[in-house]
């Protein structure tokens, strides 16, 4: 595939992407986190079985079926369910927010492990997406880490989740670009996602009532075609198009999904929070900037 064709593909990711923080929670208050996550797996993997379809297990590098599925499938049970046990709407974009320290992981772990070198501006913008959180975190008070260690305790597993999920991605990005091999193997990794949700939510008695409407069912569809086509979008940008441009862009992402996801969720969002991620976008930029040649 030509690269500035796959990394087209890439760019309208990152846009799908900005919507599921919002979409993922819509659907957790009609069907609660684990159900909520199960249905939009499934529907997602419908999407993808009809858009890339079913790649055959032997198309599959061994290393990569193994350490890719683990990574991406781990990868998404922290991303739905940090999402989805958020206590409200303001605490589940600053969850997603948390999340979004992918890029600058990425970048750190590209750094590490492949040929990419890197100039001293990876560590300003390392601190600085750090700081941003820390900001994101402090509320209304901005730069306080007492009052950012409150905001962890209320939902430690939620903001937990949400920190390990940005680093496993980091992780499935490297072995993707190293492994994979051009096998694309999002809709096998998203089947496995469902199946894990489904056996938690039948087995262990994770059933919360239903509440099935007209706007849920929308919610539903939207995001499952936004996680679906979104990540399909993204292994192709980031298996044949140009890695670099496309971190370089997705650093906007924390941005447009708070816009989003406030808009969406119905959700105020202080000072604070946009100058936090104001600052996990600049300190993604930096670590981006760090690795190009002027």
């Amino acid at each position: 595939m030509n690269q500035s064709k796959a990394t087209a593909i890439g760019f309208c990711a990152i846009l799908l992407w900005s919507s599921i923080v919002g979409l993922i929670k819509e659907v957790s208050h009609s069907f609660g986190a684990t159900l909520g996550a199960a249905f939009i797996y499934t529907v997602a993997s419908l999407f993808l079985l009809l858009s890339i379809k079913w790649t055959p297990l032997s198309k599959f590098p061994k290393k990569y079926l193994i350490y890719g599925s683990l990574l991406m499938v781990s990868y998404e049970l922290c991303l739905a369910l940090s999402i989805g046990y958020s206590e409200n709407s303001v605490q589940a974009i600053e969850v997603g927010m948390v999340n979004y320290l992918w890029p600058t992981f990425t970048m750190i772990a590209t750094v590490l492990f492949t040929s990419k070198k890197a100039n001293w501006l990876i560590i300003p913008g390392i601190i600085v997406s750090m700081l941003g959180i820390v900001w994101v975190l402090g509320g209304d008070k901005g730069f306080n880490v007492s009052e950012m260690i409150a905001h962890i305790q209320s939902n430690p597993l939620s903001y937990g989740l949400a920190f390990l999920g940005a680093l496993l991605w980091a992780g499935y990005c490297i072995v993707t670009i190293r492994l994979s091999n051009g096998a694309n193997g999002i809709t096998l990794f998203f089947m496995i996602v469902a199946a894990i949700l489904w056996i938690k939510c039948l087995f262990l008695h994770d059933q919360p009532e239903l509440s099935f409407s007209l706007s849920s069912v929308i919610y539903l569809i939207l995001a499952g075609a936004a996680m679906g086509f979104g990540y399909a979008a993204w292994n192709i940008g980031i298996m044949y198009g140009n890695v670099t441009t496309l971190a370089g862009a997705s650093y906007f992402t924390p941005v447009l999904s708070s816009m989003l996801s406030s808009i969406l969720l119905s959700a105020a969002l202080g000072l604070s929070f946009w100058q936090g991620a104001l600052m996990v976008c600049v300190g993604s930029i930096l670590c981006w900037l760090s690795t190009k040649k002027f």
